[in-house]
C-alpha cells in the first residue's frame, strides 16, 4: 500500500513518522462527536483523553496482541497514538478507522469506554 492510499484510509487521522517511532493523530472536534455525545451526560466531551479511552477499549478487545506496543499520548483538543513499531501502528491504525465507520461497533466499544 503507498504512503497515500494509506493516508486516505485513515483520514481524517494522520500520519507523522519520525526515526525510532511514528504516530498516527487527529485533531478532535469534528470527526465522529455524534458517538461522543451519547454519552455527554457522564462527562465525554470527546477530547483527545475520551477518544484515547475509547482507542484503548478497541486495542484491549480487538488487538490485544499490540497491547503494550500501541501507547496514547492524548491532550484536550489531540488524540495520539504512536509506537517504536510502526508496521502495528499501521496495523492498529487501519483496523481503528474501519471500526468506527461501523456505528454498531463503535457504539458498543464506545459503552465500555472510562472517563479518564
Amino acid at each position: 500500500m503507498t504512503h497515500k492510499a494509506f493516508q486516505e484510509i485513515i483520514s481524517p487521522f494522520f500520519w507523522s513518522e519520525q526515526e525510532a517511532s511514528a504516530s498516527v493523530c487527529l485533531t478532535v472536534g469534528e470527526y465522529k462527536n455524534e458517538v461522543f455525545k451519547s454519552r455527554e451526560a457522564e462527562g465525554f466531551e470527546g477530547n483527545g483523553y475520551d477518544w484515547a479511552s475509547l482507542a484503548s477499549v478497541f486495542l484491549a478487545e480487538r488487538q490485544p496482541h499490540l497491547v503494550g506496543i500501541i501507547k496514547f499520548d492524548p491532550e484536550g483538543s489531540m488524540y495520539c497514538a504512536y509506537s517504536s513499531d510502526k508496521e502495528a501502528l499501521k496495523q492498529f491504525a487501519v483496523a481503528f478507522k474501519e471500526a468506527l465507520e461501523d456505528p454498531a461497533v463503535v457504539t458498543d466499544l464506545f459503552s465500555r469506554a472510562e472517563l479518564d
